[in-house]
């Protein structure tokens, strides 16, 4: 049975979408099977293994709104071992469209039930908001990730992520852990780099990640080109450190 990790911070630009894109590709070259589910309007991770959002017709917003399947949507990536359920543009909309159905929270959850013993690992990118969307990725995980950037503003809103994690645990999803937190964007060179690094394991201790995602030209680079950072230059930084963020959560579940 596939493990289903969503992978959610409500601040942008903390590296949720890097991590999905390049965890999945370092999953599958450990001869994993992943499914990588974009859980995001903005599709970044749909466009970052090189499908061409403008022509998805159909994704995550049918498989919440329960007009498709999971099976039907999936579709395979260059990426080894890794398919994709995709996003589009118009998942924007599902926010206002489940508000009234019974059981919203539940609707992924659902979705996931004929397709989790496929595959080994089930990666969701999560949109950078606490709505209906991300919680639907929460209630239907069995762990979260969270990337914290090592920047000035780092732990501001993780108290509220992990009062909202509490509440879910507590209401919709008991068997949610924290698979852990996850530091990224570092930068060896600056000290509040440093600081941060210093500053979260202080406080989080065991829930913190051995690897840190270090901050790599390349790294940001791949998406360009559809591609994730293994396929992209698997000798760079940013591919060591996904390659060994993939070998410690499969370490974790032994």
């Amino acid at each position: 049975m596939g493990k289903i990790i969503a992978i959610a911070n409500q601040k942008g630009g903390v590296g949720k979408t890097t991590t999905s894109i390049n965890l999945a590709a370092s999953l599958g070259v450990l001869e994993k099977k992943v499914l990588l589910i974009d859980a995001d309007p903005q599709a970044n991770a749909s466009s970052g293994l090189g499908i061409d959002v403008d022509a998805v017709e159909q994704g995550t917003y049918q498989v919440l709104e329960h007009t498709a399947s999971a099976k039907d949507v999936i579709v395979k990536t260059t990426s080894p071992n890794v398919d994709l359920i995709p996003a589009h543009i118009d998942l924007v909309a599902i926010e206002i469209e489940l508000v009234d159905k019974q059981d919203r929270e539940y609707m992924l959850k659902r979705a996931l039930e004929e397709v989790k013993d496929d595959y080994d690992y089930i990666l969701i990118d999560c949109a950078p908001s606490l709505g209906l969307i991300t919680l639907n990725s929460l209630v239907a995980a069995d762990a979260v990730i969270i990337p914290i950037q090592c920047e000035y503003f780092a732990l501001e809103g993780l108290g509220k992520l992990l009062n909202t994690i509490k509440s879910i645990q507590r209401i919709h999803n008991p068997d949610l852990d924290i698979e852990g937190l996850l530091l990224t964007m570092f930068d060896s060179r600056l000290r509040l780099s440093n600081q941060v690094v210093d500053e979260v394991r202080k406080h989080f201790s065991s829930m913190v990640f051995d690897t840190i995602i270090r901050r790599n030209t390349r790294l940001g680079e791949a998406p360009s080109y559809g591609e994730s950072i293994i396929a992209y230059d698997a000798t760079s930084k940013g591919a060591v450190n996904y390659i060994n963020l993939a070998q410690e959560i499969i370490k974790k579940q032994k």
